[in-house]
């Protein structure tokens, strides 16, 4: 198997350009939920103003959010990561954002059976419209995109695991269709004529990306309205395919996690996972690890591969993702 690096380089890869003792304050500028009626749970889409510092990002990274307020020992709370969930342009396409997908937080303690929630979540759950909000930053290089537009996407990904998936979702098809459309195009060209850096246009992907998404109900369907669309807008380049734990059923009659879905259509990876333009991301629960690695590691026995030692070698080169928790 050729070992082919195809991330961006070191030195265009944005890192800690804020540190927790001098965060960027950016201000809250949408908060809408992503679950339907009838779902499990709270999900926001967050979009944060970052016009005002040097703020940078790249599809794949991470930022830190440092919730306001004290913990129980009176000091100032710690931050939290999140995935970035928007294109290094943003979701309004001119660099002056950044959004995120955060699911508020909600377990029963141990010991008393009290519902506990999420500091860093909840505080983001209740965020208003104009409120500041303190931003570390970006964080992360596992899960960059390849610069090759032909390369094949595999992505798979439980809940808020969508994030980053979305930030290449839109990378590769939504913001070649904005230049397709001229406007985006226009304001690129007139900040050139003023001597600014101009914004790096679309990734003009060639390639073929496969999305399968683990959820619990169709309502915790995240970005549902935004995949489908794109599935019928590039039928030949996006695959998109669902594993609705609680209303589908495996081939055994158990629920439909997203790890049966790999194995039913594990000729199908295993065949796309062997070009050399492949590259795969894993995003979510890290329980879905183990099941993943089984539906692939038994179908690369029939061509008498040794799964484990195959993914090693793709990690090598540069071409298996891994971002769970």
């Amino acid at each position: 198997m050729t070992q082919v690096k195809a991330k961006a380089k070191s030195d265009d890869i944005p890192v800690n350009i804020y540190r927790p003792k001098n965060p960027y304050v950016g201000k809250c500028i949408s908060n809408e939920e992503l679950v339907g009626e009838g779902g499990i749970g709270t999900v926001r889409h967050l979009t944060f103003d970052i016009s005002g510092g040097d703020l940078r990002y790249l599809e794949g990274q991470s930022i830190g959010v440092i919730p306001e307020g004290t913990d129980e020992n009176g000091k100032p709370h710690k931050l939290r990561l999140y995935s970035i969930g928007s294109t290094r342009h943003g979701d309004h396409c001119n660099g002056k954002t950044v959004s995120l997908c955060v699911r508020q937080l909600e377990y029963k303690h141990p010991e008393t059976n009290e519902t506990v929630y999420g500091v860093c979540s909840t505080y983001l759950r209740n965020m208003q419209v104009g409120d500041d909000v303190k931003i570390t930053g970006p964080v992360g290089k596992e899960m960059l995109l390849p610069d090759d537009p032909n390369a094949n996407i595999i992505m798979l990904a439980t809940g808020t695991g969508i994030a980053p998936f979305r930030a290449y979702l839109w990378r590769m098809f939504k913001e070649d269709a904005n230049l397709k459309g001229g406007s985006w195009l226009q304001k690129i060209v007139r900040k050139n004529a003023f001597g600014e850096k101009p914004l790096n246009p679309g990734y003009h992907f060639q390639g073929f990306a496969w999305l399968i998404f683990g959820i619990p109900t169709t309502p915790n369907i995240l970005y549902k309205e935004e995949l489908e669309e794109l599935q019928r807008n590039y039928p030949d380049q996006f695959r998109l395919t669902y594993a609705i734990s609680r209303e589908q059923q495996n081939s055994e009659g158990g629920r439909m996690y997203i790890q049966h879905r790999v194995a039913e259509h594990a000729d199908e990876l295993w065949k796309l996972i062997q070009k050399d333009n492949t590259h795969t991301y894993i995003c979510g629960l890290k329980g879905m690890e183990g099941g993943i690695d089984e539906a692939l590691g038994a179908v690369a026995a029939k061509d008498g591969v040794d799964w484990a030692d195959y993914q090693r070698n793709m990690k090598k080169a540069g071409r298996w993702h891994v971002e769970t928790y």
